[in-house]
């Protein structure tokens, strides 16, 4: 269960606290909604409880805060927005990147492609993907470590009718196998159908804490939506005959010619309109608005409709409009007619405005048979024109409270016999199997008992719920490989870095032939492709842009910092993305010199191809720059968040840092270190093994000399502010 205590936000200049000291429960087995309208601070609430805001307050996720859970993408899987990956990766790529951050093997990625039905978009892009497909992907990524919990800012923003049931419906089946699901909705309908708790949370404050069908009962407000173009009218005589009749009726004025009067019924209404030849298009009862200006859906949307016979115990949908009876103040004679004045309001919405007269016909039939229908005569909402109920009902309108042989009502969650919405008879139903799970601190290869939830949802679970991919039985132990693996898939899944190489070959081939053409350019130089006006060869440039763009994706394209499974700042990551960087520049060196000279070969001959005679000494010096120019890309930016930051310093070190360096070593004050190896000798007292003395010569030779010297200071100065930054975030 999630636990959150004295949630609140860090004071803004001039402006409210976006959380005010909110706390609430979400338990297990149970799906809890944070309700309110945009700028509630639903949001806000999410970021602190996962510690990636700043703000007072603690948050125990099953007794934990999250910063002292080992591996929390297993404990927690988090959807914030949009997916956060780099859109040239495959759907497949991105979820195996995760696997290998998350200690789960690869084959995870396969088996939640499945549960979420994005099998068939496995190699798209993410840049290409819809917004349902985007939010499926999103659902898979938090599942891919297959955690208790689950939170979710806004799951079903942006999506349609039918992948909203499926992403709820998900949500539920999670739950129903004792898992803890926390989601966010500005929409009070979508609150009170899919949660079993609501938290309504206004302007940073806790409003209420209640069950949702306590919610359902208290906070919502039913209404009856009408639609005519005499709507000021209307409106007018409304609100005249109910100060008459002293009765609280609200009328509210939407877009267009729509109103939205609470406190009253469709019978009255309709009553009111054949009185006056008002002309009537829509009316409809409806269940779940907050009231006029309230909540996130706008007043002006259009509401679910709903065909329902006048009696029978037929199910209702909590956001479905609802039978005319239901409205206040409406006379206990009329429930025979309540079905007929929804029929009647339906069969005008759906005929439009070329069937005016046959619409005012039905509601002037259905008004005027108020007085003379009774339950007990079912034919008359037939008379007036209504067609007869549906014998199935929709997957979507699944009741919130279901019939049980004669059509007594039973509790939600209740276990019923007797005839269903779709018109069969359900048998005995339960939640799905529970599957075994793991603790962070169980030892490798056990299992822990079954996750279930110590009381059932008090929602009934809605139909057929979709499949969960299956649960990780054995966890991995924790291997120092996780980042590398991590870092090889990142790096190899997009083609950027292959196009850099391509790249960067080619300008140095270029640049190799054009100096052996002008001619004045030593050997060294010319294998390096190195112009003497340029402050690095295109080679240290590419492998520093690499370096930079190792980091400065993970900040661009936040994979890792949304459910904080591996925090980028981490020195294992930094480890591994240093070790790739090597890798990547030593590999550019190499290929760079092979291709210069073979170009040089091709052209001009053996003459300028040939091998130097202080070949050692060159070529650690030129594979010493080229790694060094990664790493300093890496650091400079993980240090400073950018992938520019990181290539301008790379750049900055010949420019800038090398005439310091320089100036320093002319200074008197400081001595010279030629000779270096021999006065090491001569300390130790001893000749170097296997001639390793020329070795560590050469090494010292390539940090004595500018470049080298001011390399080793900057990347020196980078480590020291990457460290420093990692322990501050650390405290913090």
């Amino acid at each position: 269960m999630i636990q959150a205590f004295g949630l609140t936000s860090n004071p803004r200049k001039g402006l409210p606290l976006a959380l005010d000291d909110v706390s609430f429960e979400a338990r297990a087995g149970h799906v809890t909604v944070l309700l309110g309208a945009a700028g509630a601070g639903k949001t806000t609430a999410l970021r602190l409880m996962l510690e990636l805001q700043q703000g007072r307050g603690l948050t125990y996720f099953r007794g934990r805060p999250l910063h002292r859970i080992a591996h929390p993408s297993r404990e927690v899987g988090v959807l914030l927005g949009d997916v956060p990956g780099h859109p040239a990766r495959s759907v497949r790529g991105h979820l195996r990147m995760l696997c290998a951050a998350a200690g789960v093997p690869g084959r995870r990625a396969d088996e939640v492609l499945e549960a979420v039905g994005l099998v068939s978009l496995r190699d798209e892009r993410l840049g290409t993907l819809s917004r349902g497909m985007d939010r499926r992907l999103g659902l898979a990524c938090a599942l891919l470590a297959d955690p208790h919990t689950l939170v979710l800012d806004h799951p079903a923003e942006g999506l349609s009718e039918r992948e909203s049931r499926w992403l709820h419906g998900l949500l539920r089946a999670h739950a129903a196998q004792g898992g803890t699901v926390l989601s966010t909705t500005p929409d009070p309908k979508e609150a009170a159908r899919t949660a079993d708790r609501v938290v309504t949370l206004d302007q940073g404050r806790l409003v209420a804490d209640q069950e949702a069908a306590y919610f359902s009962r208290t906070r919502l407000r039913p209404r009856v939506a009408v639609r005519s173009p005499h709507a000021v009218r209307l409106a007018a005589l409304l609100t005249k005959e109910a100060r008459t009749a002293r009765r609280s009726v609200e009328v509210v004025q939407e877009d267009g010619n729509r109103l939205s009067v609470y406190g009253s019924s469709c019978a009255d209404i309709g009553e009111v309109a054949f009185r006056h030849h008002i002309l009537i298009h829509q009316l409809a009862a409806e269940v779940g608005d907050m009231g006029p200006g309230v909540g996130g859906r706008p007043a002006d949307a259009t509401p679910a409709r709903q065909e329902t016979g006048g009696s029978g115990g037929e199910p209702t949908r909590a956001d479905a409009p609802a039978p005319c009876d239901a409205g206040d103040g409406a006379d206990p004679g009329d429930r025979g007619d309540a079905a007929a004045d929804a029929h009647d309001a339906h069969d005008a919405h759906d005929s439009g405005d070329s069937q005016t007269s046959g619409n005012v016909s039905r509601a002037a039939t259905s008004a005027a048979a108020v007085d003379g229908t009774s339950p007990d005569n079912p034919t008359a909402a037939t008379s007036a024109g209504t067609r007869p109920p549906s014998p199935t009902a929709d997957p979507e309108l699944t009741p919130a409270v279901t019939t049980a042989g004669g059509g007594e009502p039973t509790a939600p969650g209740a276990v019923g016999t007797g005839p269903t919405a779709a018109g069969g008879t359900a048998g005995p139903a339960g939640p799905p199997s529970p599957r075994p799970t793991v603790t962070d601190d169980s030892p490798v290869g056990a299992t822990q008992p079954t996750r279930t939830s110590a009381t059932p949802p008090s929602r009934p679970l809605e139909g057929a719920l979709p499949a969960l991919p299956p649960p990780i039985a054995v966890r991995s132990a924790p291997s120092p490989l996780r980042p590398l693996r991590y870092e090889l898939r990142r790096a190899c899944g997009v083609s950027t870095g292959f196009v850099t190489g391509v790249a960067v070959l080619l300008v140095s081939v270029l640049t190799t032939a054009v100096l052996a053409r002008i001619g004045h350019t030593t050997q060294a130089r010319l294998l390096a492709a190195w112009p003497v006006q340029l402050p690095l060869p295109p080679a240290a440039l590419g492998a520093g842009l690499l370096g930079a763009l190792s980091f400065g994706d993970e900040f661009r394209h936040p994979t890792l910092a949304a459910d904080r499974g591996s925090v980028p700042r981490r020195l294992g990551l930094l480890t591994a993305k240093l070790l790739v960087s090597a890798l990547t520049a030593l590999t550019l060196a190499i290929l760079t010199a092979g291709c210069d000279a073979e170009v040089l070969y091709l052209l001009y001959g053996r003459e300028l191809a040939q091998v130097p005679a202080d070949w050692l000494q060159q070529s650690a010096s030129w594979l010493a720059l080229t790694v060094g120019c990664g790493w300093a890309g890496v650091l400079a930016a993980g240090v400073f968040r950018s992938t520019t930051a990181g290539l301008a310093a790379v750049v900055a070190v010949p420019v800038a840092v090398v005439p310091l360096v320089q100036k320093a070593v002319e200074s008197a004050s400081v001595r010279t270190a030629a000779g270096m190896s021999v006065r090491l000798r001569e300390v130790l007292l001893a000749q170097w093994p296997l001639g390793g003395d020329r070795y560590v010569a050469a090494a010292l030779r390539v940090v004595t000399q500018p470049v080298g010297g001011a390399l080793a200071l900057s990347l020196s100065g980078l480590l020291c502010a990457y460290v420093l930054t990692t322990l501050r975030s650390r405290i913090r």
